[in-house]
């Protein structure tokens, strides 16, 4: 696995693909500058070696040019990040693209313009591919964000830097970070999956259960559970369907000598509100008219004991809808737990849309070993695929 660590940069321009999909509030100030801040110790790198950078990222779903997707709008807080000035280019293939590449020195950082706003990225170009790799002598790709597309700037690039491509410190540490959960963890290893649905975790499931101990069942899709043995669940959120499939996944768990642990009390709400009326009901009896809205006391206390006895821990969801002051006491509670087992020698990764979020809004980022950057990425790598950027720099 090639990393950053086997070049030197000196006099190289490094054509980095970022992850620099940030969020925007409606005067085009960055609203979160987590992912610039995650790029920064490969980019500084490259400079302290003596090397230029040239940055492509895309930045949210334009539909050709869009001056609201326009990378020009956060030139100046990664200047900020970084402390060093960045210089854009107004696209990132073409002549002024190519001239201001050619034209940097030692020190100096190059950012292009939104990838996407050329559907040849997308569609995975490879002539556009080939226009960008102009840009660079050695080819960086720190996208983790990103990994899991086969587009022309994150997968299909690579070919033409045969020998000169490498991983950043940031999609090193998520390939890491994931296999130590997947291949090297100590055990005990246990998972925590939240969140509403059974069928977006459908894969996970099956391909982690061959790698861990302990199954922490918690969110919405508690409920499909629950009902698929005889529970009743009130008004709770439920896929019917896959009620075949929790009782199935229930099997293999006890054929593999996995534990399963799902809430066994719940706090219920007559209404998906965060004014409604509550109770904590066994989550087998929720009453009709009532839903269940995030785990009870006596699921948190359980769930507690499991996390502090594992020595691997992987988080993916919330465990209520934490959005909601009323429902996010399950979601804080959990996230104290695998801070304390963290803090006691435990290795924990957090990844997944709503998890992260999570993460963020109640201060545990520090608390925790990892924090992944990709959502979907890191969701395909917990299925067992290779993901094509991935791939791209291993080949």
């Amino acid at each position: 696995m090639k990393t950053l660590d086997d070049f030197n940069f000196e006099n190289k321009r490094a054509l980095i693909r970022v992850d620099f999909n940030v969020p925007l509030n409606d005067k085009f100030e960055v609203t979160d500058a987590t992912r610039i801040i995650s790029a920064k110790p490969t980019i500084i790198k490259i400079l302290e070696d003596g090397g230029s950078c040239v940055l492509m990222s895309h930045l949210g779903r334009p539909k050709g040019v869009q001056e609201e997707f326009s990378l020009k709008h956060i030139v100046s807080k990664i200047e900020d990040v970084l402390g060093v000035e960045v210089k854009f280019s107004s696209d990132c293939v073409g002549k002024e693209a190519q001239e201001k590449a050619d034209s940097l020195q030692p020190g100096e950082i190059l950012l292009l313009e939104n990838l996407r706003f050329h559907e040849e990225e997308k569609l995975g170009d490879v002539k556009f591919a080939e226009e960008l790799s102009k840009l660079g002598d050695i080819y960086v790709n720190d996208a983790f964000g990103t990994a899991h597309r086969a587009h022309a700037s994150t997968t299909i690039i690579a070919k033409f830097f045969p020998d000169a491509k490498c991983f950043g410190y940031l999609l090193e540490k998520e390939i890491k970070s994931i296999k130590r959960v997947m291949e090297d963890g100590e055990k005990p290893v246990l998972a925590i999956l939240g969140g509403a649905k059974v069928s977006s975790k459908i894969t996970v499931i099956e391909n982690i259960l061959d790698k861990i101990d302990h199954l922490i069942i918690g969110g919405g899709m508690t409920f499909t559970f629950i009902k698929a043995q005889g529970g009743s669940i009130g008004d709770s959120i439920c896929e019917d369907d896959k009620m075949d499939l929790a009782l199935d996944i229930m099997k293999q768990a006890k054929a593999k000598g996995v534990q399963i642990h799902l809430p066994v009390d719940v706090v219920a709400a007559n209404a998906f509100s965060n004014d409604a009326d509550t109770q904590i009901v066994d989550v087998k009896n929720i009453p009709e008219g009532w839903q269940g809205l995030d785990a009870g006391p006596q699921s948190l206390a359980n769930f507690d004991k499991v996390v502090n006895e594992s020595k691997t821990i992987l988080w993916n969801g919330p465990l209520g809808v934490f959005e909601m002051e009323n429902f996010a006491k399950g979601t804080i509670t959990i996230g104290n737990s695998i801070a304390e087992a963290t803090k006691n020698g435990a290795f924990s990764l957090v990844g997944g849309g709503d998890s992260v979020a999570a993460v963020k809004q109640f201060g545990f980022e520090d608390k925790v070993s990892y924090v992944s950057t990709g959502g979907g990425a890191m969701l395909e790598s917990l299925e067992g695929k290779t993901l094509p950027g991935i791939e791209a720099i291993l080949n």
